[in-house]
């Protein structure tokens, strides 16, 4: 199972634009970046982490399942 979910994060033709790609890179080592500071809370800095974490993803690969999915519609 988690292989097929890694496969499909990682496959699948690129739908940003290098723009929107550059966003989601800065935007997400900073959203990481800043969860990795200690807080009180420990469960939204767990939040933000998968958040920056996802942004960058979606910007280093260049897919972006959600976008793909809206396109279909």
């Amino acid at each position: 199972m988690a292989n097929e979910m890694i496969h499909d994060i990682f496959s699948g033709e690129p739908n940003l634009s290098t723009t929107e790609r550059a966003v989601s890179v800065a935007l997400g080592l900073g959203i990481a970046a800043a969860a990795a500071q200690p807080r009180p809370n420990k469960w939204l800095s767990l939040a933000a982490l998968v958040v920056g974490v996802g942004l960058a993803l979606r910007g280093s690969t260049g897919h972006c399942a959600i976008k793909a999915a809206s396109q279909h519609l």
